[in-house]
């Protein structure tokens, strides 16, 4: 993004009465924010939701030293803009109607093509999330998954600690600007995070982290994502407003259960009772659902580990698939007497252990 393009689409998000969705309006009308500043009166007012007091206030050149100011600071401090129509913008993203127009970023981001999951919940974290949220993310790491999360105390923080343990890309989505850490106590994580992924955020060098930019913040979250997974959650929670923008983006939602008596188990219990969230028990769930391939059977073909040990259940399922070859899992589940849950979980440890594969249909074989 050129100096003059930044310049532009800056002051274009400083006009009063420009929001995102106003914004891309304009710009995709006339081509760019530049261009909506030299069009002539006639071809913004017949833009549909464009008046008088709109372009009126297009005229304000008070926004042209606002983004000076703030043009000079991204580029002194190396930050990244992440244009809305540019191909580094998060591409998940781009289709949500109020995506921010322009995010900043910095670190060492790399989005492309690759699994992406946000990962929120209480900042009064129990043993049970922490032990469940490492669980999880230990499984996962063989589809080399991006962890994205909002940098915030209790679960945001210690996804972002474990991503980092296992060598995950990892992004913090802030409620503020790129000249500050917020909370001040998290700067010590700050130089790791951006050597394994680093930080996003819509807001200027100006702003604070103020109550209402988190809400702000959580469509970023779940928007940048392919799914969310609460964790944690007291029945009322900032967690449970990015599952509902989850929801309204079409957006996997996923919910740890946790017993009825546990209060910060109950915004997940009651997201899943009322099917605003898939039950979570494991890695497997999550990959079932969302009907993911191990990374490494893309690019390699599986070989069976020697002397590998399966238990009595892993066992069942190998030498049903080994008698009947390539076969469905809801068919493998009939067949061997299981649940759809407990087989998933089964299928994907086998998968690991290198003694079946995955094919498209959610087909599986022995190896």
């Amino acid at each position: 993004m050129t100096d003059t393009d930044l310049f532009n689409t800056l002051a274009l998000m400083r006009v009063e009465g420009v929001g995102d969705i106003v914004a891309k309006k304009l710009i995709n009308h006339l081509g760019s924010a530049q261009a909506v500043f030299n069009a002539k009166r006639s071809q913004l007012l017949a833009i549909e939701g464009v008046g008088e007091v709109l372009y009126n206030n297009l005229k304000n050149t008070a926004v042209f030293k606002l983004a000076e100011s703030e043009v000079k600071f991204v580029r002194e401090q190396n930050i990244k803009p992440l244009y809305f129509l540019d191909d580094n913008y998060p591409e998940r993203l781009k289709h949500c109607i109020d995506g921010p127009v322009l995010l900043f970023s910095s670190g060492k981001i790399d989005m492309a093509g690759r699994k992406t999951i946000s990962i929120v919940g209480t900042r009064q974290m129990t043993n049970y999330g922490a032990d469940f949220c490492r669980k999880l993310l230990e499984d996962l790491v063989p589809l080399n998954p991006v962890i994205v999360s909002g940098f915030a105390y209790g679960v945001d923080i210690y996804a972002h600690q474990v991503a980092m343990d296992l060598n995950l890309q990892t992004i913090g989505v802030v409620a503020h600007g790129l000249n500050q850490v917020y909370p001040k106590v998290h700067k010590k994580y700050v130089a790791k995070m951006e050597e394994n992924g680093g930080f996003m955020t819509e807001f200027w060098s100006t702003s604070n982290p103020d109550r209402e930019n988190f809400v702000k913040r959580n469509r970023i979250v779940a928007g940048i994502s392919e799914a969310t997974i609460i964790v944690e959650s007291a029945e009322k929670g900032g967690s449970l407003i990015t599952a509902n923008v989850a929801n309204d983006y079409n957006r996997d939602v996923f919910a740890v259960p946790g017993r009825i008596t546990d209060k910060y188990s109950m915004g997940c219990n009651n997201l899943i009772k009322s099917q605003r969230a898939n039950l979570l028990t494991d890695a497997a769930d999550l990959i079932y659902m969302l009907n993911w391939e191990l990374e490494e059977k893309k690019h390699k073909p599986v070989q069976k580990q020697l002397f590998i040990i399966l238990d009595t259940e892993e066992q069942k399922v190998y030498d049903y698939l080994q008698k009947n070859g390539k076969e469905l899992m809801d068919i493998i589940a009939l067949r061997c007497e299981m649940p759809i849950f407990r087989l998933s979980s089964l299928l994907l440890t086998m998968e690991l252990k290198g003694v079946i594969r995955p094919l498209p249909g959610k087909l599986f074989e022995a190896i």
